[in-house]
């Protein structure tokens, strides 16, 4: 099968198509043949091995997983012994996690990492869902109706994701992006658009009872700034950082682990992870017109260097995918 590799960290340019085997399904896994595929952040950190400190998880010299990509949708072609909940000819959509492997005709998954498309949704829509939509999810859980929530990072593709999410939980919505994206988020159903070219969220205005941060470029000072005295400042940890950084946002997250006991607010940081569980809860927001992925971008499989370049360089709103076979 065709395959998008990387043997060595790098620029786009590392990024190869190339004929590798085509894997078999395990017990407990199902072979997807992809759709699509989406990507994310994580996808050019990890081709660059950036931050430095990372590469102590994720390879030394290359990146453990040959193939890049986690997000995909596709139809199920085969299943392993003791899948009980999909079979050949299902439509599904899922995240790898840092296993990777996205970027490919075929992949291998965890029955438990995997969950019925949206029946609404195509498969480019679909496979641009799971890791920003459960970031999205995690970080406004617990907002309750009549609650203001403000978003750093809005256009981006958790951030016009979490602004669909947090209307559908009955928040009052203040989104922060630059002018080009000021209409975006508003026909996404925000209630107030900060253009963070032409004024500063954190410099007075009405308090939030959330501040959700998925940039990583303020200080914890700003950005409690703008909660209420018992708000919640949620940190990604994704950040928009460019690349040859040491450590990355863990820096700005170490502080806030630090400050978090000394402080009336509270400091959270978000942390994800692969599950069936929050796909379904992304299916039934989606198929119930809740929730639309917003597509920046599509390209085919062999031009992913073309995209994550695009992602990295481009400051691509929503989401960028890749399509690869049937679809």
């Amino acid at each position: 099968m065709k395959a998008i590799v990387q043997d060595r960290y790098g620029p786009p340019e590392t990024l190869t198509l190339a004929e590798v085997d085509q894997p078999v399904p395990a017990a407990g896994e199902v072979l997807v043949r992809v759709e699509a595929a989406a990507l994310n952040a994580y996808d050019w950190h990890v081709m660059r091995g950036d931050p430095r400190m990372a590469r102590l998880s994720m390879g030394r010299s290359a990146p453990r997983a040959r193939i890049r990509g986690r997000d995909f949708a596709g139809r199920v072609e085969a299943v392993g012994t003791g899948v009980s909940q999909l079979r050949p000819g299902d439509a599904v959509f899922g995240d790898l996690g840092e296993a990777d492997g996205a970027f490919a005709e075929y992949v291998c998954v965890p029955e438990t990492l995997v969950a019925r498309r949206p029946a609404n949704l195509t498969p480019q829509q679909a496979a641009a869902l799971p890791l920003a939509g459960v970031t999205a999810l995690l970080g406004l859980r617990g907002v309750r109706p009549g609650q203001r929530v403000l978003i750093n990072g809005a256009s981006g593709g958790v951030g016009t994701l979490a602004v669909q999410l947090a209307k559908a939980l009955g928040a009052t919505v203040t989104a922060v992006c630059s002018t080009r994206n000021v209409d975006l988020v508003r026909s996404l159903g925000a209630d107030h658009v900060v253009d963070y070219t032409r004024a500063d969220f954190a410099a007075g205005g009405e308090p939030h009872d959330l501040v959700f941060d998925l940039v990583g470029n303020r200080s914890l000072t700003a950005l409690r700034r703008a909660l209420t005295r018992a708000g919640t400042l949620m940190l990604s940890g994704g950040g928009v950082y460019r690349g040859g950084s040491l450590v990355g946002p863990v820096w700005l997250i170490a502080r806030g682990r630090l400050l978090a006991p000394f402080v009336r607010q509270r400091i959270a940081i978000l942390t994800t992870a692969p599950d069936r569980r929050h796909l379904e809860t992304l299916r039934a927001h989606a198929e119930a017109g809740r929730l639309t992925p917003v597509i920046d971008r599509t390209y085919p499989l062999h031009e992913a260097p073309d995209a994550i370049r695009y992602l990295e360089t481009e400051h691509a709103r929503a989401k960028v995918v890749i399509t690869v076979g049937a679809a």
